[in-house]
């Protein structure tokens, strides 16, 4: 494996992790065999304890009993541990991890993430539950594709960014064009040079097979280093380690995950940032499934099932403060659902289902949080 693929995990491992000063046990929690995730990551971290750095890799694929007695075993003998998954499974493996009494404050624990966009809300109680307490040091998400390898990496400037414009919906909005909160990351030009056209993403880049101007349908769009910071000021020189001068790429992801509820686009982020607050993830999972529904005169509803830690069960009480919280997200971040949605079409219908519900969220597969 060449050089690039490498140089973004050695980036956040070095620039935040801080890994080659600090024996380090990585686990891997992607699905491994034929699923390209698991084994990427492995390649590419094993590169890195190759060049020297203090790392150990363990492979227990996304098996939470596995993953949790490993680090019962090993993680004792590590100054740190990072976690490297998909977001939802992470934080499943965090709550199971709590439910079974095992404390992860005890040394500090990082996630490496990928595969989705998250919110700030959802990080911040991801941390708070680590103990984490500079999430920008701990946390970073991987943009990447299968057939393009990791393209672009968060860093701890790109997350300070981030996490000031989600307290910011109006400035957010203005720089990035839409009420939902892209992921941000930067890219090495010379790694993947990246173009945007009508906002849709495009990359360029050497491997066994050259793609030129390589379309996967993510929309989203470009920053230079210089006009980003300028147009956010005094946050992005508040970042808890120093920057990179590398240009910015946001992504969206593909616009078809979106549903269109009388002309308004509602996107899984935003829904995600009802659901991700304090008092509801004491009893939700974070994961959930949006979808439209009619009604026998065919009006249409927002439909939301919402799966339940492992020993809660459903009440009225909780979903009804899951669809209140839902609707004032939604108010609060999406001008088109505001203004183009009648104000008794926008409470959701919330529907709690029993951790791992076949239905809607079977275990061992990459969840997905739309239906159409």
């Amino acid at each position: 494996m060449s050089w690039p693929p490498r140089s973004r995990f050695e980036q956040v491992f070095r620039d935040a992790f801080r890994a080659h000063q600090q024996r380090t046990l990585a686990v891997i929690c992607f699905a491994l065999g034929s699923w390209v995730g698991g084994m990427y990551t492995t390649a590419c971290l094993r590169h890195l304890a190759a060049k020297g750095y203090p790392l150990t890799l363990v492979t227990p694929g996304n098996n939470k009993a596995e993953i949790l007695r490993v680090l019962r075993s090993l993680a004792p003998s590590f100054e740190q541990v990072v976690l490297c998954g998909y977001p939802p499974f992470l934080k499943d493996v965090v709550d199971s991890g709590r439910a079974d009494g095992f404390d992860w404050q005890a040394r500090p624990v990082k996630l490496v993430m990928a595969g989705e966009v998250f919110s700030e809300e959802w990080r911040s109680i991801v941390c708070e539950r680590l103990g984490v307490t500079e999430p920008e040091l701990a946390t970073a998400s991987l943009y990447g594709t299968a057939d393009g390898g990791v393209l672009a990496n968060e860093t701890p400037l790109s997350i300070t960014l981030r996490r000031a414009l989600s307290q910011k919906p109006e400035l957010a909005r203005d720089i990035f064009g839409e009420s939902r909160l892209p992921t941000l990351c930067q890219y090495d030009p010379l790694h993947r040079y990246f173009e945007a056209d009508g906002g849709e993403l495009l990359f360029s880049g050497d491997g066994g097979i050259p793609l030129i101007r390589y379309k996967i349908l993510d929309r989203g769009g470009l920053f230079s280093f210089e006009e980003l910071t300028s147009r956010v000021g005094e946050v992005s020189r508040s970042a808890a380690a120093p920057a990179r001068n590398m240009p910015f790429v946001y992504v969206f992801g593909r616009s078809s995950f979106a549903l269109s509820f009388y002309g308004a686009n509602v996107y899984p982020e935003n829904i995600a940032v009802g659901i991700e607050q304090p008092a509801l993830l004491a009893a939700l999972s974070g994961k959930f499934v949006m979808q439209l529904e009619v009604d026998a005169d065919q009006n249409p509803a927002l439909d939301v099932a919402v799966e339940l830690l492992p020993g809660q069960h459903p009440s009225a009480a909780l979903a009804s403060d899951v669809a209140t919280s839902i609707q004032r997200e939604l108010e609060r971040l999406n001008s088109e659902f505001k203004h183009y949605v009648p104000a008794d079409r926008r409470s959701p219908r919330v529907r709690l289902l029993p951790h791992a519900d076949p239905s809607y969220f079977p275990l061992g597969v990459k969840h997905r949080y739309t239906r159409t």
